[in-house]
């Protein structure tokens, strides 16, 4: 099986003529949102400045301004009242998630570190790299809407001796979320156990659940379990998050990790040989964008914006015979992916990488199932994977192309029933 999920089936397309900007094209497949302005949306950055101070390297935690500012959007948003506030130190910038995430691996020392399944593809090279630790799987069952209730977590934790567990937050590919009470939970049976929450939080804004399923203090269009932190340096909660999704800039290639100080430093400390830090111009440039009233305008506007893509790519599978993990609640409660089940279509279209074939020919692209099923060294590589009878389709394009792939898909599968 080939390794690393997206970037396999971005070669495979490229072999069949697929290049970005390709008008006959349809990408289903890459976790990208689309980047025009949106409804509503706030001013799109069209320039990035360079002057003599910019051209100098930036200091390999971050431009102390922006740590500030990324300090201030989640006290604003998240810990209004609380006596314990995020400070420029409890923040650490990176280029991009991947870089952000490394840093935070190689910081985590010798513990046994649990991880959902499915998650976020990339997560198998990462935990595969780096040795240090031992991945253990954490399952989500398909028969509880690949839910992780906050028992299980009890129980995994003790039960496999967890020193940390990471995750998306919504979840990549099913667009479960963890929020509201379940949330709050989580944070606090972690802590109570000594457990490390590393938190991938890049979809944060794409978030489409009834206002119940949200803390009364956070704002409408985003969620964090910053919220349910008490103590900022003391709790042990570290949040990974950037421009690329919930602010739509994937070519700026921008993150930031928010902890407890201790984490921050140590996260710092490995940048300096890793990376040795985020471009100081791009930083800059990203000052404006976290202005809290010009991120939430944002947020609403993704929301506003995806869930009319949402609800349309629900309805067009569902009227091809394809079942959503989470249809039954709704849809997708988060993120921009719908995690498609094949089981119950024509044998040539019933497995996932079996439909990712027929789709190139239509030049559509999707991500297989089986790449989310993530096993670093491949050590259940002899089992079968669950995942198999799955295919994650974004709805992360603009309209036009989402109709445009549905409307291709539509007619794959009339024409092999």
């Amino acid at each position: 099986m080939p390794r690393t999920g997206v970037i396999y089936v971005m070669a495979e397309a490229s072999k069949q003529g697929f290049h970005y900007g390709h008008p006959d094209w349809c990408n289903l497949g890459q976790g990208a949102p689309e980047t025009g302005e949106l409804p509503g949306s706030a001013p799109r950055l069209t320039t990035i400045g360079l002057d003599t101070e910019s051209a100098e390297y930036a200091p390999v935690p971050g431009l102390a301004d922006l740590r500030e500012a990324v300090a201030e959007l989640y006290n604003h948003r998240y810990r209004r009242g609380m006596a314990s506030r995020y400070t420029a130190e409890n923040v650490a910038i990176a280029s991009g998630g991947r870089a952000g995430l490394t840093r935070l691996a190689t910081a985590l020392g010798r513990v046994n570190l649990g991880h959902v399944l499915p998650d976020y593809t990339a997560y198998e090279e990462l935990l595969e790299v780096f040795r240090a630790f031992v991945p253990i799987p954490i399952v989500a069952h398909e028969r509880e809407g690949f839910r992780l209730s906050p028992e299980a977590l009890r129980e995994a934790i003790v039960g496999s001796g967890l020193g940390a567990i990471l995750l998306s937050n919504p979840c990549n590919p099913t667009g479960r979320l963890i929020a509201g009470e379940d949330l709050r939970r989580w944070v606090t049976t972690a802590g109570k156990l000594g457990c490390a929450l590393i938190i991938d939080e890049f979809y944060a804004h794409y978030v489409y659940g009834p206002p119940s399923l949200r803390h009364a203090g956070e704002l409408p269009h985003s969620i964090s379990a910053a919220a349910w932190v008490e103590d900022v340096d003391r709790d042990p909660v570290v949040i990974v998050d950037g421009l690329t999704k919930n602010w739509r800039y994937p070519g700026l290639r921008l993150s930031w990790t928010v902890g407890p100080k201790s984490v921050i430093e140590r996260v710092s400390s490995a940048g300096s040989f890793l990376d040795g830090g985020a471009p100081h111009c791009i930083q800059r440039a990203a000052l404006p964008l976290l202005e809290p009233s010009l991120a939430d305008q944002e947020a609403a506007a993704i929301q506003r914006a995806f869930t009319i893509k949402r609800d349309l790519m629900l309805e067009r599978l569902g009227g091809m015979g394809i079942r959503v993990a989470g249809a039954e609640d709704g849809g997708p409660e988060g993120a921009f992916y719908c995690f498609a089940d094949l089981r119950q279509l024509p044998e040539s279209l019933s497995n996932g990488m079996l439909f990712f074939r027929a789709a190139l020919e239509q030049q559509v692209i999707c991500v297989p199932g089986v790449f989310f099923d993530v096993d670093p060294g491949k050590r259940r590589d002899h089992i079968a994977s669950r995942m198999a009878g799955f295919v994650r389709l974004s709805f992360g394009p603009d309209r036009p192309q989402v109709e445009r792939a549905l409307d291709r898909l539509a007619a794959l599968v009339a024409s092999a029933s």
